[in-house]
């Protein structure tokens, strides 16, 4: 296994348990067993193992499996394409323990929203300096829980939130965030955070009279940026911000990218690489060595690393004419299945997301054993378990005709799936089995 960051600060079991996994069907009680199969082959397995005889315990629930060593590829891929720009995982993206115990072993640093993200993080023996408590509009308790716990770096946007800090955290390290351009995004965070470039330097004169220490400015393009070129033009304009601290008295030393960064899903368009590119030498440009650069990726660390399945629980068969007069005609069908929108899939509403689903098992077949991959398809929809109209996941697609008991397929589930899911109508959240396939 190749070398990763510095983990002094860990525990010894942690180390042990996510840098030098325990490999057993039978771990020990309290740790959560973590194996070394491909995804598939556990997904495979966890189907094999079920009895109809047993379902009355649930057994066919929906489920996940997390490949933790997909994590730890997507950390090397940004060190080798951002080695200057320190990563703060986003916890919001998803908070599975194991995930964030995983990266906190790889040595990264959190971006935390909350008091309880930011004690999930403590809890694994992270100093407080990894932490940057970003969230701009903060609860005052929430405030002096991070002073008693010396989480010293926070986020502001408005004089408000800095008589706030000055009441209870005076002595906070703090970043200006500034609004950027985010039209190309996905979810446009600047209509809820961010100081316009014209109040930043009246905010900063205001932190100075305070007595506050503004340590550096941060940033977020929009959670699924489109365009690259947000980023530069960002950078652009935290140069500008940072000048300003200097003309009122603060010697900045921080800069914060926010997140924003594709998956290992995107493969053409603006991937990963193509940030970097733009990204990368932007803050070069502009920020001279001896600024710290840190960023707040989420789903570039796990979209790619969760997927699902979903067991068949109904199917109801519809009929359309088709357009040719004497033709016969067309079944189409409505599959309902075990997870959806108010669960692991509202990521489809909060997200923008189209999950795509994928015949897994069908008939008992198995994806790999299949010959129905020759089978004619059929129009279809798929719809979530709960009773709401809205809680469908696939308004029109093709697949071949499945049955009550077959299983489909959902990858790259891993960014704002589990995190905001729900028990409406007394569903379940699916439950996630661990692998880690990092050679």
């Amino acid at each position: 296994m190749p070398a990763v960051a510095d983990t002094a600060v860990l525990t010894p079991d942690l180390k042990d348990q996510f840098l030098n996994p325990h490999i057993s069907e039978h771990p020990q009680e309290g740790i959560t067993p973590i194996t070394n199969k491909p995804v598939i082959q556990v997904i495979r397995e966890k189907l094999d193992s079920m009895n109809e005889d047993r379902w009355e315990s649930d057994e066919e629930n929906s489920f996940f499996v997390a490949d933790l060593g997909e994590v730890q590829r997507q950390h090397l891929t940004w060190k080798a394409l951002l080695p200057r720009i320190e990563p703060f995982y986003a916890v919001k993206c998803n908070p599975d323990p194991m995930i964030v115990k995983m990266l906190a072993a790889l040595g990264t640093g959190f971006d935390c929203a909350s008091k309880a993200e930011i004690e999930q993080v403590l809890s694994l023996g992270v100093e407080p300096s990894r932490i940057i408590y970003a969230n701009p509009c903060k609860q005052r308790s929430f405030i002096r829980y991070s002073q008693k716990h010396n989480v010293k770096k926070m986020t502001f946007d408005n004089a408000e939130e800095l008589y706030k800090i000055k009441e209870n955290f005076p002595d906070a390290e703090l970043l200006l965030r500034i609004l950027t351009d985010d039209s190309q995004s996905v979810c446009q965070l600047g209509l809820k955070f961010g100081a316009p470039l014209h109040t930043t330097k009246r905010l900063l004169r205001l932190a100075g009279e305070l007595g506050l220490n503004v340590i550096g400015v941060s940033f977020h393009v929009g959670s699924g940026c489109y365009d690259a070129n947000a980023f530069g033009d960002a950078v652009h304009r935290a140069r500008r911000v940072f000048d300003e601290g200097a003309e009122v008295g603060f010697n900045m030393s921080l800069l914060d990218v926010g997140g924003g960064f594709p998956g290992a899903d995107v493969k053409t368009g603006n991937t990963f690489e193509r940030v970097a590119s733009i990204l990368g030498p932007a803050v070069d440009a502009l920020f001279p060595p001896h600024i710290r650069v840190i960023a707040e990726p989420g789903r570039f660390y796990v979209n790619t690393a969760l997927s699902l399945s979903t067991h068949v629980i109904a199917r109801r068969t519809v009929t359309r004419e088709e357009i040719t007069p004497g033709t016969e005609q067309v079944p189409e069908f409505m599959y309902y299945v075990n997870d959806g929108m108010y669960g692991s899939f509202n990521c489809i509403m909060f997200d923008h997301v189209n999950p795509v689903p994928f015949v897994l098992q069908k008939d008992r077949v198995f994806i790999e054993d299949a010959a129905w991959h020759e089978e004619p398809v059929y129009k279809c929809s798929i719809w979530g378990p709960t009773c709401d109209s809205i809680d469908c996941l696939a308004k029109e697609t093709t697949l071949p005709q499945l049955d009550v008991g077959d299983w489909i397929l959902w990858q790259n589930m891993g960014a704002y799936t589990v995190c905001a899911a729900s028990q409406f109508n007394g569903f379940n959240k699916s439950e996630i089995h661990y692998t880690n396939t990092f050679v």
